[in-house]
């Protein structure tokens, strides 16, 4: 019962969180709201007892995207730009709605979450509670799948993660580099 009051509290303050972020302006006012929103995110997978799912919220979402996030404002000149009159919000909308109203009944199929008659309960989860600590010689499940059984799938998230990390901050580091590299020809030049 505690468990659905919980639950029900972050989803109330994912959805605030949510409606906040959509209605400013001010983009460090958003970051910072992205992150309370991935760690509202991870406090739920934490109930939902899928730590490793929080971990990695927690890790990616509040920790490095906010921090690249910041970086990236810092790096950026403000330029304020008039709003079109034109602009017809009608045909992006009719998008999200398509595709959102699509994810929904794509998720109609799907067992409800812990149901005992479900196929990951039926075959998967039999086969790694009985098998996991004698194949693989870890005591803990999640972690004997994780690192052994999905040991290349994980192994190919982490090098995702850690390129697309590389990725960014050479990208912000190489603009960096040049702005000062034009910065220093300004001053030579004055010389």
């Amino acid at each position: 019962m505690i468990d659905i009051f919980i639950t029900v509290i972050l989803l109330a303050f994912l959805a605030i969180t949510a409606v906040s972020i959509v209605r400013m302006t001010n983009l460090f006012a958003i970051i910072m709201l992205f992150g309370i929103f991935s760690f509202l995110s991870a406090a739920i997978f934490v109930v939902m007892d899928a730590v490793d799912v929080a971990f990695t919220e927690a890790a990616v979402g509040a920790g490095i995207s906010t921090v690249l996030m910041l970086a990236t404002i810092a790096l950026t000149r403000d330029h304020h730009e008039k709003a079109s009159t034109s602009h017809r919000p009608w045909l992006p909308l009719a998008v999200v709605i398509v595709t959102g109203a699509a994810l929904v009944y794509g998720t109609l199929d799907i067992p409800w979450f812990g149901d005992p008659e479900a196929p990951a309960q039926m075959h998967v989860a039999p086969y790694y509670i009985e098998r996991s600590v004698p194949e693989t010689g870890v005591p803990n499940v999640v972690t004997a799948v994780l690192a052994s059984y999905r040991g290349f799938d994980t192994l190919g998230e982490v090098i995702v993660v850690f390129t697309a990390g590389i990725a960014v901050m050479l990208l912000i580091g190489g603009r960096r580099r040049k702005s000062n590299a034009r910065s220093n020809e300004g001053e030579e030049d004055d010389k």
